[in-house]
């Protein structure tokens, strides 16, 4: 065997060849929410609703319902949750959030333990992208799609409504529209996910891209061009190297990303030091 058919390997399987294609398609919509949710410093956030779902999961289980209906459900009584007991409570919206998403894991556990499944836990948890059919590859991908659509249509508004929330009432934007838009979309990536990363890899997967891009660029247009770069260059090269090194797809995607970050972080130590510093006042 040459080289070359070494290195081509990986495209010669059907599961890996349905690897990266979920992995490519799952990359996207999550590459452009994690720009919102770190500029809107909403990093907890999806770690919320990604535990979130789990009792979702479970109940759309013994329902007899897809896994995807209770997964998004669950997301978004987690989202309102947490926005009504801000509202109406002294508490800060972080304890909040921890309080929601914690109740909710808790409760999807305690189901989990108390029914016969075949469905293994660590495929919810971790995700199984070598076991993915092409029925959840268009699932994923009809899914990814919706997001990606909303987001570029709609990015001006809800970065808008992000940052000065005010001035978009001003204007005539319906803020409250906009967050739980920008909250529905951040539930639907995470159902999106799970059948590939899972819950609880998926929040490295908003969280990554957008933190390589806010450290490299300044505008918001470059930032969700290169979050998207980092998110396709970390899924492919993480499910092709996985192939190699003999690990799991998903944590070998999340290991590429951080040193993805890791590189651009020193990067911009060496380009802030090469700058002058300002003159004294």
């Amino acid at each position: 065997m040459t080289m070359a058919d070494t290195l081509l390997l990986p495209f010669a399987f059907p599961f890996m060849q349905q690897a990266f294609v979920i992995s490519l398609l799952i990359a996207a919509p999550m590459a452009l929410l994690s720009c919102f949710l770190i500029l809107k410093g909403w990093s907890l956030m999806g770690d919320a609703v990604s535990h979130a779902v789990l009792p979702g999961v479970v109940i759309a289980y013994m329902a007899g319902l897809p896994f995807a209906i209770g997964a998004f459900v669950a997301g978004m009584v987690c989202v309102t949750g947490i926005g009504f007991l801000k509202e109406n409570s002294r508490v800060k919206e972080d304890t909040v959030m921890g309080v929601v998403f914690s109740g909710m894991f808790g409760l999807g556990l305690l189901l989990y333990t108390r029914i016969q499944t075949d469905v293994h836990l660590d495929h919810i948890l971790f995700g199984d992208m070598l076991g993915v059919t092409w029925n959840d590859i268009a699932q994923t991908g009809g899914i990814g799609l919706a997001i990606c659509v909303c987001i570029l249509l709609f990015r001006r508004d809800l970065l808008l409504a992000a940052f000065d929330a005010q001035h978009a009432r001003a204007i005539g934007l319906p803020v409250r529209v906009l967050h739980y838009g920008l909250l529905s979309l951040l539930s639907l990536a995470i159902v999106a996910a799970l059948s590939s990363v899972g819950i609880i890899l998926s929040i490295a997967m908003l969280i990554g891209p957008g933190a390589v891009a806010f450290l490299i660029v300044r505008r918001f247009e470059h930032m969700l061009l290169v979050s998207l770069a980092v998110a396709l260059f970390s899924s492919f090269f993480g499910v092709y190297l996985s192939f190699f090194i003999d690990s799991a797809p998903a944590p070998t995607i999340v290991l590429l990303m951080t040193g993805v970050f890791i590189i651009a972080f020193v990067a911009t130590l060496f380009r802030d030091a090469g700058k002058p510093s300002a003159p004294p006042a």
